[in-house]
C-alpha cells in the first residue's frame, strides 16, 4: 500500500469506525506501517472528520516528519509493529479505540484474558485477547508489557491479533485499516454479547475449537 493510498485508507476506516459507534469523540487512533516510517492520526482529532493531508508522518525513529502532532500512542503502535518483526508476520495497520463493551468488561480490573472462546468467528478471526493491568493513556511502559505479550503468545503458537487495556479499550492490528478494523468489529460484537449473556455462556468445547484449527487454520 502507498502512502497516498494508506492515507486514504486511514480515513475512511475512521469515518466508517466513527459513524457505526465504534469511536467516539476525539477517542481512538489508526497507525499504518510504511516503508519509510508510520502513518498515525493527530493527538485529539475525532476519527470520523480525519484529512488525509493532516495525518501524522514519523520517521522509523518516532520523530515528526510532517503533519499534525501524532497520537500519544504512537509509542505503543511502534512497539508492536517491532515486537512481529523478528516473526516475519509484522502488521501493517493498527487501531486503538475505546469500544463501549470491550471497555465494559474491564471495568472490575479483570486479569488474564478478555474473553472465552464463545463463538467460532471470534476463535477464528480474533483469538485471545490478553488484558494488560491500568497505566494511564499513553504511559510508555505499557508497550514493554503488550511486546512481552505478543512474544509469549507467538512462542506458544497463537500469535495476537489484538490486547486490551484495562478501562481505556482494545488495540488491533492486521495487514491493513481495513482487516484490522474487521478484527475489532468481531471483538467488540463477541463483548457485547459476552454482556448480554450475562457472561454465563459456556465456552466452545476442545472438540470445537479443535476443528475449527483443522478446517480453518484457526490459531486458539
Amino acid at each position: 500500500m502507498n502512502e497516498t493510498l494508506a492515507r486514504e485508507e486511514i480515513c475512511r476506516v475512521g469515518r466508517s469506525l466513527f459513524e457505526r459507534g465504534y469511536v467516539h469523540a476525539t477517542a481512538g487512533n489508526i497507525s499504518v506501517r510504511l516503508d519509510d516510517g508510520f502513518l498515525i492520526t493527530p493527538t485529539d482529532a475525532c476519527l470520523g472528520f480525519l484529512d488525509p493531508a493532516q495525518l501524522s508522518k514519523v520517521s522509523p525513529a518516532g520523530q515528526q516528519v510532517s503533519g499534525a502532532p501524532a497520537s500519544k500512542t504512537l509509542v505503543l503502535h511502534r512497539r508492536i509493529y517491532e515486537a512481529h518483526a523478528g516473526n516475519g508476520a509484522a502488521p501493517r495497520s493498527v487501531i486503538h479505540t475505546h469500544s463501549t463493551h470491550c471497555v465494559a468488561l474491564t471495568l472490575d480490573d479483570p486479569q488474564g484474558e478478555l474473553l472465552p472462546p464463545i463463538t467460532p468467528y471470534f476463535v477464528m478471526k480474533v483469538g485471545h485477547v490478553p488484558v494488560v493491568p491500568y497505566h494511564r493513556p499513553g504511559a510508555a511502559e505499557v508497550g514493554a508489557l503488550v511486546a512481552a505479550l505478543i512474544a509469549r503468545y507467538a512462542a506458544q503458537g497463537t500469535p495476537l491479533r489484538a490486547v486490551m487495556l484495562t478501562r481505556l479499550g482494545p488495540n488491533v492490528w492486521h495487514d491493513s485499516p481495513a482487516q484490522a478494523m474487521a478484527v475489532l468489529e468481531e471483538l467488540e460484537e463477541t463483548a457485547k454479547l459476552w454482556h448480554l449473556s450475562q457472561r454465563r455462556t459456556q465456552p466452545l468445547s476442545p472438540e470445537a475449537i479443535a476443528e475449527l484449527r483443522t478446517s480453518f487454520n484457526a490459531s486458539w
